[in-house]
């Protein structure tokens, strides 16, 4: 069966370490288009930050963003998607994570929200491009509008595992936990995860699971590798992720979504 969708995780996969798209990727994926395979970006960043990405590869189809809590259509503005952490576990998580003395912040209104400008938020936002805003109280900050995502920031590996293991024990039924690199920990709505928002774009489409390609290299990109028809890690991806693809590929800095593209599709 060919493939009809094709879904990029940004970070580490599309983009090199410069945090640019390669000139081959972006011809490859306009190659790509123009056969009639719908391309869209999957990933963690938040709406603003990934839509230049989705601007400079023109790309017309809706964008999954907040690992999957957000899919908006960036041409016609229509969300498709939206699971927003529920207040009162919002409240708990940003409280746990101010005990464990971890750098936090959230997302509101599309806006990357901060206690403080630390060293990792400072990272943070360079890293996504966006200015963070700042304010006196994340959990004040829940009267203007819902969180999208709360995120922890730790250099210190081994904390951050303890605190995701932990925050799985007692929250691992009712918010979706996950890692986009081994100093970020990210929790969201149960329901917001990569393969959920893949399959809501897909059933708009009319398009079925396998007929659909997804590509990512890390712990959060695992759920849409299974659920894809044809899953495919980077040759830079954790083990893990490797594991339970269907194609390893080459590494983003060897322009590995452009390999995998013209194997499974160009070349076809």
């Amino acid at each position: 069966m060919s493939i009809k969708l094709v879904a990029l995780d940004l970070d580490d996969t599309l983009l090199d370490t410069g945090l640019k798209i390669s000139e081959d990727c972006v011809r490859t994926i306009q190659e790509v288009r123009k056969r009639g395979v719908r391309v869209t970006i999957s990933t963690g960043r938040m709406y603003r930050s990934a839509l230049p990405y989705a601007q400079q590869l023109e790309i017309d189809v809706p964008l999954i963003t907040y690992q999957g809590a957000w899919v908006k259509n960036s041409l016609s503005g229509e969300v498709l998607y939206c699971k927003p952490v529920p207040r009162k576990l919002a409240i708990e998580v940003i409280k746990y994570f101010k005990v464990a003395g971890v750098h936090c912040h959230s997302y509101y209104n599309d806006q990357l929200v901060m206690e403080s400008l630390s060293e990792e938020g400072r990272f943070y936002s360079q890293l996504a491009g966006v200015e963070a805003v700042l304010v006196d109280d994340l959990i004040a900050q829940l009267d203007t509008g819902e969180a999208m995502k709360i995120m922890a920031i730790s250099y210190d590996e081994k904390q951050l595992l303890d605190i995701e293991r932990n925050l799985k024990l007692n929250y691992g039924d009712n918010l979706h936990i996950t890692r986009s690199k081994p100093y970020f920990l990210e929790v969201m709505h149960r329901e917001a995860n990569k393969a959920k928002a893949l399959e809501v774009i897909a059933r708009h489409f009319g398009i079925g699971r396998q007929e659909v390609m997804a590509v990512g290299d890390s712990y959060n990109d695992i759920e849409m590798i299974e659920w894809a028809g044809l899953g495919v890690a980077m040759g830079n991806a954790f083990q893990s992720v490797k594991e339970i693809a269907d194609f390893v590929t080459a590494s983003n800095e060897e322009e590995g979504v452009a390999e995998a593209l013209r194997r499974f599709i160009i070349n076809k």
